[in-house]
């Protein structure tokens, strides 16, 4: 079966179409073409007959040269498939006067992509990723990135992050665009890229509200406002982020002056903590409310991949050489992840997120263990609204049930006096209900009403989601799942709830502390 080449089409397109194409434009004279950055950039821009014309090539040599190795050719202006219009032909003439019209490749692509600055960003920002994902090196592409992005915006970052993901981009390799955006701020030591960085970000924030002063106080402006309220849930994260940085120092100082630094090292797992709080409270209510997937799918990972890696690394005994290079990667990691925090993730909640929503966030933050010495700050106005709501939600009524009828006060009591941890999820996979109280497994209020899978990190959302449709297709009822927490052993257990009739009406999710059994039976 020929093979057909259209010369219609970019010179990418048909590099992905037959691999032999880059080595025969190879040898006619297109060298450039066998870089991978210039055919990932130039070449998604650049057509055959364009390229010819700016080498000063001839069309019909190309023609020729494809033909010869077995090639259909077509879209060459003049209906033929196979030979090349004359130097003189209408054909010919169509091609050059296209060409001529055509002063350089920068107009052409102004040309050709009319629809926004925005959107010619987002796909330079995308084209930086998959260089790097090719194996460019990383100065290479963070020149090109500092030249045309010194003044990047977060929610940019994000979009190219969801675009690529809709692409099918694989997700470990979205994760690596948030380590282009800190390309943009680096130095020969760690203070010197903190300093060009507050630099960079100040006179970006200059220029943007000079240029746009309702954007900039929507993003950056706005977070900086909240961090400055007392008790305000960005103050708390920045202040932990704080903590975080001087405790990453800490270690640092220890091990260089070859000191004991397992206390240090065990406190910095305390992180842990912090990235639960994102994990549960930021995460899947941007993705859920507002669209906004790029921090759940991409930042979350990162975080658990930081917490794996520093369980990893605790759970060895040889501190050899390799352990302390493990150990340095993934504290550039967490380094890297409070500057995304500060300057991406912050800064789109604080756009987005209503008061309301903030309130809630600083109620569930409470359920949460103390990290780095960070308390809350009391926030008055959550505190307020608060007892507010709990005055209005108050009622009188009875919840008749086949087995009785108890008062919603009855009801909750009873609910939050049996020893479980109680979530219910309904047919539609929405989490409907927890039980209240201490609990091992965070259930934070604001996940009520969301989609349960958007609740759970990315590594363990297919497991759930097989557990549920099994309860959906009438597989199976029950799925136990023993575990240790803590030190302690926990029985995670889920049940199908279905009706008299056996209809699927949701889940039921409930987990027990075993220990006393353990110490019942083992006595």
């Amino acid at each position: 079966m020929a093979k057909t080449l259209d010369l219609t089409k970019t010179v990418f397109d048909l590099s992905q179409d037959y691999p032999e194409f880059i080595d025969i434009m190879t040898e006619l004279g297109f060298s450039e073409i066998a870089k991978k950055p210039v055919l990932h950039s130039v070449g998604k821009l650049m057509t055959v007959p364009k390229g010819a014309q700016m080498k000063g090539i001839e069309l019909s040599k190309i023609i020729k040269a494809f033909t010869d190795a077995g090639f259909e050719v077509i879209g060459t202006g003049d209906g033929s498939t196979e030979s090349s219009p004359q130097p003189n032909s209408p054909a010919q003439s169509a091609v050059t006067q296209t060409e001529a019209a055509i002063p350089s490749l920068e107009s052409w692509a102004q040309q050709n992509n009319p629809n926004s600055e925005t959107k010619n960003k987002r796909e330079l920002l995308k084209d930086y990723l998959k260089r790097l994902n090719q194996g460019e090196d990383l100065e290479s592409v963070r020149s090109d990135f500092v030249l045309e992005f010194s003044d990047v915006d977060a929610s940019e970052i994000m979009f190219a992050e969801q675009e690529l993901m809709a692409e099918g981009t694989p997700l470990e390799e979205v994760q690596r665009l948030c380590d282009v955006h800190s390309a943009l701020f680096h130095g020969a030591t760690r203070e010197e890229q903190i300093a060009h960085a507050e630099l960079a970000v100040q006179d970006s924030l200059r220029r943007r509200m000079e240029q746009t002063h309702e954007q900039a106080n929507t993003y950056a402006d706005t977070a900086t406002q909240l961090e400055a309220v007392a008790g305000h849930p960005l103050q708390t994260f920045t202040r932990e982020n704080k903590a975080i940085d001087q405790a990453l120092a800490e270690l640092r100082a220890q091990i260089a002056l070859d000191k004991d630094f397992s206390q240090a090292f065990s406190r910095i797992r305390e992180l842990s903590t912090h990235y639960a709080k994102k994990g549960d409270l930021l995460y899947p209510l941007l993705k859920v409310k507002y669209d906004i997937s790029g921090p759940h799918e991409v930042m979350w990972s990162v975080d658990d991949e930081i917490r794996d890696e520093l369980a990893a690394l605790a759970g060895e005994s040889e501190h050899n050489e390799w352990w302390h290079t493990r150990l340095e990667n993934v504290l550039v990691r967490a380094e890297e992840m409070i500057y995304k925090e500060q300057n991406i993730l912050f800064p789109i909640c604080a756009a987005n997120f209503s008061e309301d929503e903030w309130y809630g966030i600083y109620h569930d933050s409470k359920d949460y263990d103390v990290c780095f010495g960070v308390e809350s700050l009391v926030w008055e106005a959550a505190e307020t609204n608060k007892r507010s709501n709990e005055l209005e939600s108050s009622s009188e009524g009875e919840i008749v049930m086949p087995g009785g009828h108890l008062t919603l006060e009855q009801l909750t009591a009873l609910l939050n006096t049996i020893p479980l941890e109680i979530t219910f999820v309904d047919a539609h996979d929405i989490n409907r209900f927890f039980n209240e109280g201490h609990k091992v497994f965070k259930r934070p209020g604001m996940a009520l009403d969301r989609d349960v899978f958007s609740c759970h990190p990315p590594k363990i959302e297919p497991m759930v989601r097989s557990i549920i449709e099994d309860f959906r297709a009438g597989k199976r009822d029950r799925v136990p799942v023993w575990m240790d927490k803590g030190g302690r052993s926990m029985l995670v257990l889920y049940l199908a709830v279905r009706d008299v009739a056996g209809n699927y009406l949701g889940t039921v999710e409930l987990v027990q502390d075993m220990e006393f059994a353990k110490e019942h039976f083992c006595s």
